[in-house]
């Protein structure tokens, strides 16, 4: 009589230096894991999420989840992992553009594979690993904006790909940052540091109003 032998699988833990394939057969072997990401290689595990930092996800999932409804041909998600070069990063959110209508990423079985045109990190400080290695990945992986939401410091850092490399995008001259790769995607920084949903929303409405949106939407639908 044949008997099958149980593959065993090790455990995954914080500071593994390990490829993406065993990254994702050990992470895909503990189900219980929620959290965790792989970055130059090595395995991150991020602590539990702070009361402080689940609220500005919920606003900023908000913000970019009605202009996502506004704008056919748009998708986003919240920490899905991301194949990403040799890394499997996993943003707090994301923007894109569906691939059928040229957009740079795709779902690929369980993931999302390739880089999407729009990331958002919420951070401690600027000294978190968001700031750095990751920061490094996305650069690297050609991510074409990039946001940091800086909770201790009340800092916004919109970053633009300019030839391959991120340049800080700094606020018009009315105090709001203004997509280049999403049209008509206005964020109202200070109300969103402060809390104030309503306000970055009707900033947001001013936006999706526009003419740049406008076209935009119409530019999305020729590419079909």
């Amino acid at each position: 009589m044949a008997f099958a032998i149980e593959e065993r699988v090790p455990p995954l833990a914080a500071g593994d230096h390990l490829t993406r394939d065993e990254f994702l057969r050990r992470w895909e072997a503990l189900p219980g894991i929620k959290r965790a990401e792989l970055i130059g290689g090595g395995v991150y595990m991020p602590s539990p999420v702070s009361g402080d930092r689940e609220r500005m996800d919920r606003r900023i999932a908000g913000w970019l989840g009605v202009y996502q409804a506004a704008t056919p041909g748009v998708d986003g998600a919240n920490n899905a992992t991301s194949l990403m070069l040799e890394d499997a990063p996993q943003p707090d959110l994301s923007l894109l553009i569906l691939p059928e209508y040229g957009g740079n990423s795709r779902v690929d079985g369980l993931y999302f594979q390739g880089a999407p045109e729009l990331l958002v990190e919420v951070s401690a400080t600027s000294a978190s690993n968001d700031l750095h290695d990751k920061y490094d990945l996305y650069q690297a992986a050609g991510v074409r904006e990039y946001l940091v939401v800086l909770l201790f410091d009340e800092e916004i850092r919109w970053h633009e790909l300019v030839e391959g490399c991120y340049r800080v995008l700094p606020p018009d001259a009315d105090g709001l940052w203004r997509s280049r790769v999403f049209p008509g995607l206005w964020l109202d920084g200070q109300a969103l540091l402060q809390g104030n949903l309503r306000q970055v929303l009707d900033q947001l409405h001013d936006g999706l109003r526009s003419a740049e949106h406008e076209r935009f939407v119409a530019e999305l639908a020729a590419r079909l």
